[in-house]
């Protein structure tokens, strides 16, 4: 079965989410638990947690299905030895956030190096952030995004991935979430059948879709290995509608977070209507 949603907003809660998901026709969605944009928030009350977790059931939103994403701020791969303190700090209180509210998946982009340590250096570094906050906490998995590559950038390519992936303790508690923007713009072609076989062809040799626990569904404002972060709703972009028919129709892209990240809001309800429709076919 096909989970389809969106990053909703969680404006005045978390309890918030799960009421805007159910008005777009979603049955899977994503959220910020706390301000994306700031280092430190408020802890979650008691009240909103309770709130949340009965929104969901009323919605009927499993837990499986909800895809937290932590605060852009976060670097785990930073090469300054005190910044990356503070990030791993922010990076634990995201996954104390999802035990509160019983969740079970943490979405975050990997790092940077900032073009002062090398790659392999900040994909230790990131490997080794994700087992601090692992060992602090129990029960989420942390779902490590691919990224386009822009700038200092790393997890664009699947080797690297996988390379976090073989130094995290806890296979059990490590995932992937595949961004098909980030995929396209990080050079891996989308737009045919014949492409889309290939790449996750790859995806599977490299890293294993044992490890996938969610994907964003965006199309891509730029082309093939533009290597920029743009997304665009679906279909009207660079990737067209061949690969979202793709995944809506192959079994392996089953029970995981399919999540919108388009930038139009407005169409997020006929989106996923599409997508459902296709997926039905």
């Amino acid at each position: 079965m096909k989970f389809i949603g969106a990053h909703v907003s969680a404006s005045g809660g978390v309890e918030n989410a799960p009421l805007n998901a159910k008005n777009i026709g979603a049955n899977a969605f994503a959220l910020f638990t706390k301000n994306q944009r700031q280092w430190v928030s408020a802890p979650l009350s008691q009240k909103s947690i309770e709130a949340f977790k009965k929104n969901c059931d009323d919605c009927g939103f499993d837990s499986r299905y909800i895809l937290p994403h932590d605060s852009y701020l976060i670097n785990l791969g930073h090469p300054d030895d005190t910044l990356i303190e503070k990030s791993r700090a922010a990076f634990l209180d995201e996954m104390q956030r999802c035990e509160q509210l019983g969740l079970q998946l943490l979405n975050f982009h990997p790092g940077s190096h900032l073009k002062e340590i090398s790659v392999e250096m900040c994909l230790n570094r990131i490997a080794e952030s994700i087992n601090i906050a692992l060992d602090k906490t129990a029960g989420v998995c942390a779902v490590i995004e691919n990224t386009a590559g822009q700038g200092s950038n790393v997890g664009n390519k699947f080797e690297e991935i996988r390379y976090i992936i073989d130094r995290v303790e806890d296979k059990s508690r490590v995932g992937v979430c595949i961004d098909t923007c980030h995929t396209f713009a990080a050079g891996y072609d989308l737009v045919t059948k014949e492409a889309l076989d290939a790449v996750f062809c790859k995806f599977d040799e490299v890293i294993g879709f044992g490890y996938l626990r969610a994907m964003h569904l965006n199309d891509s404002k730029k082309g093939v290995g533009s290597k920029v972060d743009r997304h665009e709703s679906i279909g009207v972009g660079a990737i067209g509608n061949a690969a979202f028919e793709y995944i809506m129709k192959d079994s392996r892209f089953d029970n995981i977070p399919l999540i919108l990240e388009t930038p139009d809001e407005a169409r997020w309800a006929d989106e996923i209507a599409y997508l459902r429709s296709v997926a039905a076919l």
